[in-house]
């Protein structure tokens, strides 16, 4: 039913282990396949380009959904629907991206404002740096760059525009940066005309609740555990949640808790837990939390 496109590049391995923990795996002939299948009547089929080109063909149609990056849809100007933001980069989730701009540590400018005219710039990020400098009101030379673009400084180009999520990149190359033009997170995005066909509306809606799930489950885990009535206060006290532990009584008089928790501090958490009273304690992984 639907033509869907995710991103090849730095996102492509977390994208495909996103679609893998919403049991919609693409299964691929190799690794270096630009098309694959998933296991789903939902999905026709699901084709892996550069997320740069995303925007353009889901908006004409090419592609029904997709995955790209808000900088490319920024860039391009597509006009699309967003479906939903999924929080995740290359180094995993929660971590997003930022559109630079950067100059070498030796430049006097401490801001884009400060920049003089006539200022050479290299990116792959032309239209939306070419805005971004319009409203300043300075006139610079931007130049598309094809890779490599901090190598470009500062023989070739004054300054860049590129994406980084921690700036060290930049700073190993011995630049800093002086201004964000945007911040940018994975989204799924869909073509309008499709996402108005019911049908296919209805199968878009899915595949977000499965994804958002996918992620929501991201770095938790469900602990469980049995406490007898007369620890069961101190026991609740200790345990963190999402929302309120699940408390329910057992035939013996006490009480079977469980609750959803961060998995980086469960190694505390259990041994707090035991001390306050509580027995047969279980952590089990979660690969969804659909609200």
């Amino acid at each position: 039913m639907l033509k869907l496109v995710i991103p090849k590049g730095s996102l492509e391995t977390q994208t495909l282990r996103l679609f893998e923990e919403a049991d919609l795996r693409v299964r691929r002939g190799s690794d270096r396949d630009y098309h694959g299948t998933i296991d789903d009547d939902r999905i026709e089929r699901v084709s892996i380009l550069r997320p740069q080109e995303i925007p353009l063909y889901v908006q004409d149609g090419m592609f029904d959904l997709g995955i790209t990056g808000q900088d490319w849809i920024a860039e391009t100007d597509a006009d699309l629907e967003v479906l939903t933001t999924l929080t995740y980069a290359k180094s995993g989730t929660g971590h997003g991206t930022q559109v630079v701009l950067a100059v070498p540590n030796e430049h006097p400018a401490a801001a884009a404002s400060e920049l003089p005219a006539g200022t050479r710039i290299s990116t792959e990020f032309v239209e939306l740096t070419r805005r971004y400098f319009a409203g300043l009101g300075i006139d610079v030379r931007i130049s598309w760059s094809y890779g490599a673009t901090e190598a470009k400084v500062p023989e070739i180009v004054d300054a860049i525009v590129d994406v980084t999520e921690t700036g060290s990149t930049l700073r190993a190359h011995g630049m800093k940066i002086i201004a964000t033009l945007l911040t940018s997170d994975p989204v799924l995005v869909a073509n309008h005309e499709a996402a108005a066909d019911p049908a296919k509306r209805a199968a878009m809606d899915d595949i977000v609740t499965l994804l958002r799930g996918a992620l929501e489950a991201e770095g938790r885990v469900l602990i469980k555990l049995n406490v007898t009535a007369e620890h069961r206060d101190a026991v609740v006290a200790v345990v963190p949640s999402m929302k309120a532990p699940t408390v329910s009584p057992l035939s013996d008089g006490g009480f079977a808790i469980e609750a959803v928790v961060d998995k980086r501090g469960v190694n505390r958490l259990i041994p707090q837990l035991k001390a306050a009273g509580a027995t047969d304690i279980l952590e089990l992984a979660i690969s969804k939390i659909v609200p």
